[in-house]
């Protein structure tokens, strides 16, 4: 089976829900011809990923103009069952494509925010949420951790797709929880621009035996509007150069890595060789000795049946 999947690099319209999701229209649209199966966009693409931003917060204070930033950042997030899911599910519908879209998402519950992926079938819709297990480093401030129940993977059109967003990607097991349910697109929407990060793209697709898509955004200072500037210590800290890219099962870089400028990754993927690959490694099978080692994930879900739904 092969599939023609997209990775998008490119940058939002900052802590505006509204504006980034007509650039996303925007985006699909100038696409459309590239008739892609599965779209991919960047880490809390909607309404930004916050770099370099301190929401006023150090240990032991937090500042009341912080306490603001984070109402509007929270206000500019993304609710489950919001115009904004429709939106994105009619786009997905109408591109007749899988949209993996990266968001800050807020929970009707709490008034905590989730780093969260979306994942968006043209037929059924939102099928479900990836939500970030563990934010790293000061992205803590902004953003809770969620549980096993958000390690989802789902069985589609296109065959098994699932991930990991950023540096959840360095858990261990974390990966495997998502490899033991057959995942065969392995996507993995980041912020972390440096050159070090390809390699870890190409270990995990060895690793799984499975295609991976890294995607980032392209940022720089220019693009921040001016009313944020004045809360970056260093405008220049919000610059990332990308380094979307492409990765075959074995290893093998198909596209990319993008570096320095917006644009669009593509390549034809067999799944095929998916299979192909585990003639010499199979993480699930002949690799895992389950005599020795046992992965228990609390509350993590069984794989997402779309094909065969039982609702």
């Amino acid at each position: 089976m092969a599939i023609k999947v997209g990775v998008i690099q490119d940058s939002p319209v900052f802590f505006d829900k509204e504006k980034t999701l007509k650039k996303v229209e925007e985006l699909l649209d100038k696409h459309a011809g590239l008739k892609c199966d599965l779209l991919v966009f960047p880490e809390s693409f909607i309404p930004g990923y916050p770099r370099g931003f301190s929401f006023g917060a150090r240990v032991g204070d937090r500042t009341d103009e912080g306490r603001k930033f984070y109402a509007e950042y929270h206000r500019n997030s993304i609710e489950v069952g919001s115009e904004e899911i429709r939106k994105l599910e009619e786009l997905s519908k109408k591109h007749k494509a899988y949209l993996v879209m990266g968001v800050t998402e807020k929970k009707q519950e709490n008034g905590s925010l989730y780093c969260s992926m979306l994942y968006i079938s043209p037929a059924r819709g939102l099928m479900g949420v990836h939500r970030k297990i563990k934010p790293t480093g000061t992205e803590r401030v902004i953003w809770d951790e969620a549980g096993g129940e958000d390690l989802v993977t789902f069985r589609t059109e296109i065959g098994r797709i699932g991930g990991l967003i950023c540096w959840e990607n360095y858990m261990p097991l974390a990966r495997m929880a998502i490899y033991r349910q057959g995942v065969e697109i392995y996507i993995a929407p980041t912020a972390d621009a440096r050159e070090s990060w390809i390699p870890t793209m190409r270990h995990i697709a060895m690793e799984g035996r499975c295609f991976v898509l890294g995607c980032n955004e392209y940022y720089s200072e220019e693009m921040l509007p001016a009313k944020y500037k004045d809360r970056l210590e260093d405008a220049s800290s919000v610059n990332c150069p990308g380094g979307s890219v492409i990765v075959s099962p074995r290893g093998e870089i198909l596209a990319g890595p993008l570096w320095g400028e917006a644009g669009i990754l593509t390549a034809t993927l067999d799944l095929n060789e998916v299979t192909a690959a585990k003639l010499d490694f199979d993480v699930n099978g002949h690799y895992n000795r389950t005599d020795i080692f046992n992965l228990k994930v609390n509350g993590q879900p069984p794989i997402q049946d779309e094909i065969n739904p039982k609702n």
